[in-house]
């Protein structure tokens, strides 16, 4: 601080700013002394001063000097409280209470068990990631899902890469660039994010090639486009909107065929990874199988969407063109690591044994209405006693679902929901409260027409006690 600085304090503030204790003066106070032998020395340090630094700042302000009052216990305290935050992961379980299966902001799909234990023993030590155990010499780390894949799908090869968006951007780059790239107008799509298809075509080196108009797109706008520049035909699937009313676009049957007449590969972008039928539990979704079955050249879609897996983009179809692709420098720049490969193993596997309840996601698809129903009113009578009397309304209604994730957008699930008025908070503030964890843990839950709603279908049935214990003190 310069001369004129310190000739412009007060004497309540000159006076303060001698109080405050050194960095070393900090340290040796018990809390801090005992966090020293657990934390590096350099970050107490480095907070210390931060907190120092600011209370100096505070001093010197206008207006501060007559109310503030120097405690060494409440500095070292709030130098405590900042490195515990430091050292705290910011990444939080909570739970989802929105009915939302597939919620992006919270994580899409969660992993099973099985799936959760492959990581757990798979990170905890070494493993044969890239090593053939037979030969005794290097292997490649997609052998421990590509078989799975080729057997779910009808697939002759199959590989996986960290995302969809990396899926897409790494096909048109291997297959396509300097090339043109035919896809309908209806199908340039954006996701979540700013994921768009003509700007993946753009870094892939593809040259976007539009046919047909928003609604209508005919065979014979792709047969036209065709010259000696084409490298692909490309399809997207709008997983996350759809066009209605006065639309058209040809069918995939018809895409394969142009393709096989051209002598073009067929490259269809199915998003949401659905590998069962899903009609019984009331949706109606192209799976992967059907894809390939007709003869599409390559398949791709995501691991963490309807599939139920880790976050991953799945590439499958024909054997070469799966080699051209994987061949590709930037497919090791995208390629993942030994969890996700073990995760997406597990959750495959899952599937090969018929054993679909084990994933969460397909699990919280197919839960009945009246399993759900029964849920809420056990709920229901259990949190009854816990509030406080008269000021709470619970009820429970018909509502809806969603698959969520950018799938299935015009369908929903039947599900029975819990409607809850308080006569102390609105209903954005009972959102606030669950949400900032007054138990232990954030509850996300939805606010409709004033009431704070909670559907039970993506709230695992053992997290039902602890939403118990949330709600309650949110309700108080």
């Amino acid at each position: 601080m310069d001369s004129r600085a310190r000739r412009a304090l007060t004497a309540d503030q000159a006076d303060l700013l001698r109080q405050i204790p050194s960095v070393d003066e900090l340290l040796t106070q018990p809390r801090l002394a005992a966090l020293a032998q657990r934390v590096d020395r350099a970050l107490l340090v480095e907070i210390a001063r931060t907190v120092l630094a600011d209370l100096r700042g505070r001093i010197t302000g206008e207006g501060t000097a007559a109310v503030m009052a120097l405690d060494s216990t409440a500095l070292e305290e709030r130098i405590a409280s900042m490195v515990e935050r430091v050292l705290t992961s910011s990444l939080e379980a909570v739970i989802n209470a929105t009915g939302v299966i597939l919620h992006t902001n919270l994580g899409r799909a969660p992993l099973s068990s099985a799936a959760a234990e492959e990581i757990r023993r798979s990170a905890a030590s070494y493993s044969n990631l890239e090593y053939d155990l037979e030969a005794g010499a290097r292997g490649k780390r997609d052998v421990h899902v590509a078989q799975l894949l080729e057997r779910l799908t009808g697939a002759e090869a199959a590989i996986v890469v960290n995302n969809c968006a990396a899926a897409v951007l790494l096909v048109l780059a291997a297959l396509a660039k300097g090339g043109e790239v035919i896809v309908s107008r209806g199908e340039l799509i954006e996701i979540g994010d700013g994921f768009r298809i003509p700007e993946i075509m753009a870094q892939s080196g593809a040259v976007l090639r539009e046919v047909g108009t928003t609604n209508r797109t005919r065979i014979v706008d792709y047969e036209n486009a065709i010259n000696e520049n084409t490298r692909l035909l490309l399809r997207v699937h709008p997983s996350n909107f759809t066009i209605t009313g006065f639309a058209e676009k040809p069918s995939m049957e018809e895409l394969v065929a142009l393709g096989q007449r051209a002598g073009l590969p067929l490259v269809e972008d199915l998003g949401s990874g659905c590998l069962v039928d899903l009609l019984s539990a009331g949706i109606t979704e192209p799976t992967v199988r059907q894809s390939v079955d007709a003869g599409v050249s390559i398949v791709m879609f995501s691991g963490d969407k309807l599939l139920g897996g880790p976050q991953a983009g799945i590439i499958a179809g024909k054997t070469e063109l799966i080699g051209r692709v994987r061949r590709h420098p930037l497919f090791r720049a995208l390629r993942v690591d030994k969890l996700t490969t073990a995760a997406l193993a597990a959750t495959l596997g899952a599937y090969l044994r018929g054993a679909v309840e084990e994933i969460p996601a397909m699990r919280m698809i197919r839960m009945s209405v009246q399993e759900i129903k029964r849920r809420a009113e056990n709920f229901l009578r259990e949190l009854t006693p816990e509030l406080p009397l008269g000021e709470v309304e619970l009820e429970i209604t018909d509502g809806s679902s969603l698959a969520g994730g950018g799938s299935t957008p015009t369908q929903s699930l039947p599900t029975r929901l819990i409607r809850i008025a308080s006569a102390r908070y609105s209903a954005s503030q009972l959102e606030q409260r669950l949400r900032r964890a007054p138990a232990g843990i954030s509850v996300i839950a939805r606010v409709e027409e004033d009431r704070l709603i909670l559907d039970l279908r993506t709230v695992f049935p053992e997290q039902e006690p602890l939403l118990l214990k949330t709600l309650s003190a949110a309700l108080h």
